[in-house]
């Protein structure tokens, strides 16, 4: 295995959702394993204080050694972001990322490491221009599309630029 990617899904959705199962196909076409940590049980409370559960959840899903990549979507972007200040990793995939959760007291904070945002031009929870702007302060590579939060429109565009991603840490 080239290393392991740990799939974070969003707040609305779990671990099979389209998005991140997408994103798992290619991890497995291209030799990395991946994990898709559970975070229904947390999100059900709909309480901020529950995303440093989530945080734990997914650097504890990481193993000890290796390669890892974070990747997720919205609230899994998120995490993963935070994840990875926690635990050495070798790049971050972002999906729809919210720079800020209402009622959580930290600002978005993510390692120096290769990272690829995905976001929608008419993304209606998570402001296009706090994503360029994330991008632009770190010079991440940022694919803007025409489609809203869910990128739904745009699951085969997301995987391969997944593909391009994952081939590039080689």
């Amino acid at each position: 295995m080239k290393g392991t990617v740990i799939l974070s899904h969003g707040l609305e959705s779990g671990p099979s959702a389209t998005k991140v199962s997408a994103l798992a196909v290619v991890a497995d076409a291209l030799g990395w394993a991946n994990v898709r940590p559970d975070y229904r049980d947390l999100d059900a409370r709909r309480d901020p204080a529950t995303v440093e559960a989530r945080i734990a959840r997914a650097v504890g899903h990481a193993p000890e050694r290796g390669r890892v990549v974070f990747a997720g979507s919205s609230m899994g972007a998120f995490t993963s972001g935070f994840a990875s200040i926690r635990r050495a990793c070798a790049g971050l995939f972002l999906l729809s990322l919210p720079t800020a959760i209402p009622g959580y007291p930290h600002a978005f904070v993510a390692a120096d490491v290769r990272t690829v945002l995905v976001h929608g031009w008419n993304d209606e929870l998570c402001p296009v221009d706090a994503a360029i702007d994330f991008a632009r302060a770190r010079g991440a590579n940022v694919h803007l599309v025409r489609d809203d939060h869910r990128l739904g429109a745009h699951v085969a565009y997301c995987a391969d630029a997944f593909r391009r991603f994952l081939a590039d840490l080689d």
